[in-house]
């Protein structure tokens, strides 16, 4: 091993692992943003006020809301920084390898998909779907951001299945089933009280219906995680089965209680941590040898020649 490649190589664990957490750590920041009605604090894009990147003193715009939405926005660029380290540090690695190449550049272009996605919510007023979106993309990319954080681990060979093709299927669908569950839950938060401005419409559709949809999507999903224990007891199995049962308590008082602010960015921390541990479970069910290229014969080679 050289010297570079002994140098990248835990540095792009910790990159992958950096990228997990601000991946996920957006959104909490962003829950922040909504929770404190600091959405439009810096109601134009790229610039935070007419004139200034930075926050300024302003008539219409409370100090306090600018410097909220600027520390979200700051945390873009912090988010750029290691997402682009991580496609550089794959780039450097020999020898290269696609698949990690692959996923790091899906977290650099994600990012600058996000900043324009951020700026169109800006821009619609904090429309409820256009917040949604937003969202969403923060939880794909956080699972490909533990793909990545895998495949510095394995080979690159075609992935071998360590789990029967039942809990393949399984696995699959719970995927789906969990991103059904956490758009349900951004319809929730787009119809209750925290818009992220005063002014910003909210989704016309009660409360109580949503919470409800929301809520027999989790059943079904604890459904099939209790299913999926048939076939699998590992470490990370019980670890998302814990992420789950909170992430679910906290829905539950969370809604009792009126959806106090706190709460609202606890659970989208719980969601993140939903995602992560979902992917690292379909990461533990295969794996990937490395590929040898067994060099040729001689006779091979003058054959070739």
């Amino acid at each position: 091993m050289s010297r570079l490649t002994a140098f990248i190589v835990p540095l792009q664990r910790a990159l992958a692992i950096a990228a997990i957490i601000a991946q996920g750590g957006i959104a909490v920041t962003g829950s922040i943003v909504r929770v404190t009605g600091s959405g439009l604090g810096c109601p134009t894009w790229p610039e935070c006020v007419p004139g200034s990147i930075v926050p300024v003193e302003h008539p219409d715009v409370a100090a306090l809301h600018q410097w909220v939405e600027f520390g979200n926005r700051t945390l873009f660029g912090v988010i750029g920084i290691i997402t682009g380290l991580c496609l550089v540090a794959a780039w450097l690695n020999k020898p290269r390898r696609r698949r990690v190449i692959v996923l790091a550049a899906i977290q650099v272009g994600g990012v600058l998909a996000q900043a324009v996605i951020g700026g169109a919510t800006v821009r619609l007023g904090l429309v409820w779907w256009s917040v949604s979106v937003h969202f969403m993309v923060s939880m794909v990319l956080v699972w490909f951001a533990v793909l990545l954080l895998r495949s510095l681990s394995e080979g690159d060979g075609p992935a071998r299945w360590l789990v029967p093709a039942g809990a393949r299927g399984l696995q699959v669908v719970m995927a789906v089933v969990m991103y059904l569950l956490l758009i349900a839950g951004t319809f929730v938060t787009a119809a209750g009280p925290h818009a992220g401005d005063s002014k910003t419409p909210r989704l016309d559709v009660p409360v109580p219906t949503l919470a409800q949809i929301h809520a027999d999507l989790l059943f079904l999903f604890l459904g099939m995680l209790i299913a999926m224990g048939f076939f699998v007891r590992t470490r990370p199995y019980w670890v998302l089965v814990g992420v789950v049962v909170a992430q679910g308590a906290l829905g539950m008082v969370q809604y009792w209680t009126g959806v106090p602010e706190v709460l609202v960015s606890l659970h989208v921390l719980g969601a993140g941590a939903v995602v992560v541990a979902t992917a690292m479970l379909w990461t533990s069910s295969r794996e990937r040898t490395v590929v040898v290229e067994v060099p040729a014969s001689d006779d091979q080679a003058l054959s070739k020649a």
